[in-house]
């Protein structure tokens, strides 16, 4: 219903914030504080991976909720990594020079020409040249399976995978196919997005390859359960976190209300 006064543009966001969709701005808006805390007190032990970890903002807020975690942050970005490594040692987490997918290989990561190391760093050239509309440089880095890097870090479980890739999350899950088959990974983070458009992924691919779990979008105060595919309801290519529990967990944790 339209709002007198109130430009169209302004009720459409509203209307998206309402739901889940564009609430970046910090870590409490996006919900992704409620929903770690809510996780490490049920699991205050966790094995996280922290995949994309870019400068440490989350190993940094994981580490804050408990101290008992164990914190894995991936980052591949070699400008990037210098921040990450420091952050990681000063809050006990181990920092690991690696981009995740579905394969062992070197790939070229993009980035601002004028501003190397930024957020939006990407596999996808078209993330930063199409989307940003800036001129890209590039890196070399290493790419390996998850199954791969879980089984050199002699690590047998996942309690929460946190993904955020810029686009190529759907191929960090393929590349755990080992470890999601024997049921080694309990929860899932991950972001849906505009990237997800030059990664050519659906939020459908993400249902089918995630087939064991139930989905959330988190919002500030609460979750939307994800129980059936509705394309004009879930084919939005704008900021999202999605969470993912794996079905046979109660997802009690998640769901209660604020506290």
């Amino acid at each position: 219903m339209a709002v007198a006064g109130q430009p169209a543009e302004t009720q459409y966001y509203q209307a998206l914030n309402s739901v889940g969709i564009l609430n970046y701005q910090n870590d409490w808006v996006s919900g992704e504080h409620r929903f770690l805390a809510r996780l490490l007190e049920w699991r205050p032990d966790a094995v996280v991976f922290d995949v994309g970890a870019h400068s440490g903002d989350y190993t940094r807020l994981v580490r804050s909720l408990s101290p008992q975690a164990r914190i894995f942050s991936f980052e591949p970005h070699p400008v990037t990594f210098e921040t990450l490594a420091r952050v990681a040692e000063e809050a006990g987490a181990k920092a690991v020079p690696l981009g995740l997918g579905d394969q062992s290989h070197e790939l070229e990561i993009y980035d601002y020409a004028d501003s190397d190391g930024s957020q939006h760093a990407s596999l996808y050239r078209d993330v930063i040249e199409r989307i940003h509309k800036k001129p890209a440089t590039s890196h070399t880095i290493r790419i390996e399976p998850l199954d791969t890097v879980a089984a050199d870090l002699e690590i047998e479980r996942i309690d929460l995978l946190k993904v955020d890739t810029e686009g190529h999350e759907l191929a960090v899950f393929q590349g755990g196919a080992r470890l999601f088959a024997e049921r080694k990974i309990d929860v899932i983070q991950f972001e849906f997005n505009e990237m997800n458009v030059m990664s050519r992924t659906f939020f459908r691919d993400f249902m089918e390859a995630l087939a064991d779990f139930r989905l959330f979008r988190l919002l500030p105060d609460g979750v939307i359960p994800i129980d059936d595919y509705r394309p004009t309801f879930l084919e939005v290519f704008a900021f999202q976190n999605i969470v993912a529990v794996r079905r046979d967990l109660d997802p009690a944790w998640l769901m209660g209300t604020t506290r």
